[in-house]
């Protein structure tokens, strides 16, 4: 399973068409990528694992996000002000 994850980032162009956001404005695509980039690298690392799958999620939205908003979201997260859960 883990060599097809790694073979997906590798091959990694762009986002792909995520039916959960059909229109045309990504933000919250973005913003899901973004949490479920900081999720799973939470839940992987308590259960001390590979933290490889996590990078799809990363290269997601930071294909989506404008890097001034994950600026703003990580320095949100070092302060303890992000709205989202993590």
């Amino acid at each position: 399973m883990s060599e097809t994850i790694e073979e997906k980032i590798k091959n990694y162009r762009t986002a792909p068409f995520d039916a959960r956001f059909p229109n045309t404005n990504q933000t919250r695509n973005c913003f899901q990528n973004y949490l479920d980039y900081h999720r799973c690298n939470k839940a992987l690392s308590a259960k001390d694992q590979d933290l490889a799958p996590c990078q799809w999620y990363m290269r997601v939205y930071k294909s989506l996000c404008p890097m001034s908003w994950v600026a703003k979201w990580d320095d949100q997260i070092e302060n303890g002000t992000f709205p989202g859960k993590i």
